[in-house]
């Protein structure tokens, strides 16, 4: 795997906590991050050993990490994993809400209450959760947050994902609201929509036919990796770079949605 050759100079010695960064786009948020020279706060929950092996691999680059632990859909612990991450450095400059899941595909039909609290729990109350906890640390050092929501947002998903893409909408227009709260103590608000990503979670919720016909729906003709993610998460995450992007939602999907 890699990670962009271009040095981002005002990404260096920022402390950066990224949740849900053990597999996926995380993992290559956290390489990417590292990389430039930021302090890593790498979130995780269940997936303890590739947590542990990918802070192995990031310290022996001569980045620096720092793991903590978590479940995202309960508000308390991402309470505690901000709070030790800007313990563990001293400071924090950026959060991206990065921890998410689908959890399972449920048709609206057979949607219940335990559900939709799991989803939203998940995608959307930890986003509001960890971003009201960063909230004082980023006012001391103007930083930012990145929130990663989804191609689900705007094309209402496929199949049983109609709650995992309506709690992304929810977290795309938390963006918004809140870019325009936060702008004037210098915090700059901003997302990423990927869209069909070969990352774990497909592996877990999507058939081979299901990830075909989505495919085929692609302009660019490929499925996407969580290394295409990562120049928009540094991008935004630059005042240098895009110091008057506020509010704004960087699509990533290889044409599949033109917004």
């Amino acid at each position: 795997m890699t990670t962009p050759s271009l040095k981002i100079s005002d990404l260096a010695g920022k402390a950066v906590l990224i949740t849900g960064a053990s597999t996926g786009i995380g993992a290559a948020l956290a390489r990417a991050f590292a990389a430039q020279g930021a302090l890593v706060g790498l979130h995780y929950n269940s997936s303890v050993d590739a947590a542990e092996k990918l802070a192995a691999e990031i310290r022996d680059a001569d980045g620096t990490v720092f793991l903590t632990r978590g479940d995202a859909s309960r508000s308390g612990e991402m309470v505690r994993v901000v709070e030790e991450t800007a313990a563990h450095f001293g400071h924090l400059e950026g959060l991206i809400n990065n921890a998410g899941g689908m959890v399972a595909r449920v048709p609206y039909q057979e949607a219940t209450d335990g559900s939709y609290d799991a989803v939203m729990d998940l995608n959307a109350r930890s986003v509001i959760a960890a971003s009201t906890a960063a909230i004082p640390h980023l006012k001391v050092s103007g930083g930012f947050i990145i929130n990663t929501t989804s191609i689900a947002a705007r094309n209402g998903a496929s199949n049983g994902a109609g709650l995992y893409g309506s709690s992304k909408a929810f977290v795309a227009n938390v963006t918004r609201g809140m870019a325009k709260e936060l702008i004037p103590f210098g915090i700059r608000v901003n997302a990423v929509a990927p869209g069909v990503i070969e990352t774990p979670f497909h592996e877990r919720y999507s058939t081979q036919a299901q990830l075909a016909a989505q495919l085929a729906t692609i302009p660019q003709g490929r499925l996407g990796t969580a290394e295409d993610c990562v120049g928009a998460y540094l991008f935004l995450a630059s005042s240098a770079l895009s110091g008057y992007m506020i509010g704004q939602t960087l699509e990533v999907n290889g044409g599949q949605l033109m917004p």
